[in-house]
């Protein structure tokens, strides 16, 4: 749209001159405005002239806020991330240094990508593979872009964009990472009606069992017999401590105090060994020394 701008008599070549094109019906002619802004201190009346700029480039911010649409995101918020871009785009903007729709139409659009980036994602990935995915996703649009155009394999991408087959490989993992299935979701090839969260397995507590068993075997087999035979009794045949003392004929504060020490014991040479191992690990022989 040519706008005239000058004040000469109409078809004269300043008048020519003077003309500025804008790309866009939504962006008035706010100079004044911006100036005026820029000479007034904090107050109501600045509160005023900002309102009144806001309100004169909504339609530019609503514009912008539309590319994105289809993308998961209601038209509603993104037009309200838009016009908080607005917003920052006016504050910051210096009238001496170009035109506002220049500076403000890469604020905004930027403040509706960082929403996406930071927001949308129904997994949180690191900032570095949202760009892994965002080059993947480019680069296969640009190679089937053609009819008839096969699926590019990885090493297409890698090849169209410069990056190794693994960066291609974390970035198509992170294609499917952007948004997730409910876990209510009907399975389309179940004529049951199972859901997503009838394929999902349980954790199994008896592998913890198996783990804490085979680390505290040798441990075991290190132990006096009259200890080792305490324990079997305490945690194999789930006798309590009164009817061990009974059948050694000890006190049973003595066989727990025999409890407390061979697990101790135990559990403190399944500890180094491991250390000695990993340099450092968990405390598979604590069940021991919970059992009492």
């Amino acid at each position: 749209m040519l706008i005239d701008m000058s004040t000469g008599r109409p078809g004269a070549p300043e008048d020519q001159a003077a003309r500025v094109r804008r790309p866009h019906d939504d962006a008035p002619d706010t100079v004044a405005l911006f100036r005026r802004l820029a000479a007034l201190e904090d107050g109501p009346e600045r509160d005023a002239v900002r309102d009144e700029l806001v309100t004169a480039w909504l339609p530019m911010a609503h514009r912008i806020a539309g590319r994105f649409r289809d993308r998961g995101e209601s038209v509603e918020d993104l037009r309200q991330v838009a016009a908080l871009g607005l917003v920052k785009a006016i504050d910051r903007f210096d009238p001496d240094r170009g035109a506002f729709e220049s500076y403000a139409v890469p604020t905004i659009t930027g403040e509706v990508k960082r929403h996406f980036r930071d927001r949308m994602w129904a997994l949180r990935v690191p900032r570095r593979v949202q760009e892994l995915r965002n080059k993947v996703r480019v680069a296969r649009r640009e190679l089937t872009q053609n009819p008839g155009s096969p699926e590019p394999t990885v090493a297409d991408i890698a090849a169209h964009t410069g990056l190794t087959e693994e960066e291609v490989g974390t970035g198509m993992e992170a294609l499917d990472s952007f948004s997730t299935l409910s876990l209510d979701a009907e399975l389309s090839d179940a004529d049951d009606g199972y859901s997503l969260a009838d394929t999902l397995g349980a954790a199994d507590s008896s592998y913890d069992v198996v783990v804490d068993r085979e680390s505290a075997k040798e441990g075991l087999r290190r132990l006096p017999e009259r200890e080792r035979a305490i324990l079997y009794m305490r945690f194999f045949e789930d006798m309590t401590q009164s009817r061990i003392a009974d059948r050694l004929g000890i006190s049973q504060m003595h066989v727990s105090r025999l409890i407390s020490r061979s697990c101790a014991r135990v559990r403190d040479e399944v500890l180094a060994e491991r250390a000695n191992r990993r340099g450092g690990g968990s405390t598979p022989g604590d069940r021991l020394s919970r059992g009492r």
